[in-house]
């Protein structure tokens, strides 16, 4: 896949500007470049890329299929990175400076971003196979370019400054567009090519994640998935970053930031598991009981363990101890085999186990506890369409499970 760090953004906006007003010529006067460098720039553009992306006909020019899906991002790209800039000088309380964004490049952004995961100009040189002085070259001319220092030394490393930390995050969705851009090229070559990333959590990756990733990638077979496994504000804060198209898993009310959206699915509400053979599930349920057999639980201040509170508290019952923290499903699963201790977990995190005869639902932990399951993206995300294909399969798996769990096709079905 072509890395479109690599591209010349100047490029990619003449491509934009043909396509827009029509002919070379307006879009080289617009520029302020000569009519055979604008020309030389498409040229170029379409050479690095492999697609055709504007017809020139005696009326004027048409931009082709490639070049439609292609100028949608450019001018998403130019458009974020005018609003980063804007926002960095805001921040650094500079006087805003027209078309900032044509006077910088992506070489340059790349390096800013490179710096930043490294910690260092050292091991960002040693990644990108550049030089160290080519590094520093690169980030001191983009200073100049928005006036506002960028990074700075702390200790051993080199950071973002705070004025750069926000202009990152503008930076990075620039590049997840023109990776976008450059996905559905590909993707009119091949059969469903293209990549996506997804954030998943623990609920959505027990059953229903690989449930949808079996249907799609047999329609998709050149798609490229990548699933990131984390906490929720690590997997948000990726996607708000573009590094992340979507993320799966329980929904937040409220929502902890205004550029999210949420669209649920379904409802999962947790249960009370044990073994097969647990005492609780052989005698008449009774909520006091709870408090006789010991716990495995998230940590503090996780959604899992203000739920396993709620729940106590619910029924006016202080919650017993807890001898064992964990989020990790291995961990719990191979504590409740065991012995007599007892998890709150949605029912998909345990199906496997239950299907094998292994865990079993000791009882329901209340309506009260239910909560909406579904996925998150960036408010003006613009899903390419296997993207947008995947969604579709993810919402169809989750009506499925959702109708499968209120019959007896599911052993952890509600009560």
């Amino acid at each position: 896949m072509t890395d479109p760090m690599r591209l010349n953004l100047r490029h990619l906006e003449t491509v934009a500007a043909a396509a827009r007003l029509g002919t070379i010529s307006a879009a080289s006067k617009a520029l302020h470049v000569s009519q055979p460098a604008a020309t030389q720039a498409i040229v170029n553009i379409e050479k690095q890329l492999g697609h055709r992306l504007l017809d020139r006909q005696p009326s004027g020019i048409e931009p082709t299929e490639a070049g439609q899906l292609l100028i949608v991002r450019i001018e998403r790209a130019l458009s974020l990175l005018e609003r980063g800039g804007l926002r960095l000088r805001r921040s650094a309380r500079l006087a805003a400076i027209p078309n900032i964004e044509r006077r910088i490049t992506l070489g340059q952004l790349q390096t800013l971003m490179a710096v930043d995961e490294a910690g260092s100009f050292a091991l960002a040189a040693s990644r990108s196979r550049h030089s160290q002085a080519a590094l520093h070259r690169s980030a001191r001319e983009l200073e100049d370019v928005v006036g506002v220092s960028l990074l700075t030394r702390q200790g051993r490393t080199v950071v973002p400054t705070p004025a750069a930390r926000r202009f990152l995050r503008f930076v990075r969705l620039v590049r997840a567009e023109l990776e976008a851009g450059i996905d559905e090229l590909n993707g009119l070559s091949s059969r469903g090519g293209g990549r996506i990333r997804i954030g998943t959590m623990p609920v959505s990756r027990a059953v229903l994640l690989p449930q949808a990733l079996a249907r799609f990638t047999v329609a998709n077979v050149d798609a490229q998935v990548r699933v990131v496994e984390g906490s929720y504000p690590d997997l948000l804060n990726n996607l708000r970053h573009g590094e992340l198209d979507v993320l799966l898993g329980a929904l937040r009310d409220p929502l902890p930031i205004a550029d999210v959206v949420q669209e649920g699915m379904y409802l999962d509400g947790p249960i009370i598991v044990g073994r097969t053979n647990h005492p609780l599930a052989h005698e008449e349920f009774s909520f006091a009981r709870l408090q006789d057999f010991p716990w495995i639980v998230t940590e503090t201040g996780t959604p899992g363990r203000l739920r396993w509170e709620r729940m106590f508290a619910s029924h006016g019952i202080e919650p017993p101890k807890l001898r064992v923290e964990s989020g990790s499903l291995a961990v719990i699963r191979g504590l409740l085999l065991e012995g007599d201790w007892l998890t709150l977990l949605s029912p998909d995190q345990m199906l496997i186990e239950a299907r094998a005869g292994l865990l079993t639902r000791i009882a329901d932990a209340g309506t009260a506890l239910r909560r909406e399951i579904g996925i998150t993206t960036r408010s003006d995300w613009r899903p390419t369409r296997l993207q947008a294909a995947f969604i579709e399969t993810f919402r169809q798996v989750c009506g499925d499970w959702s109708e499968g769990r209120a019959t007896s096709r599911h052993p952890f079905r509600y009560a």
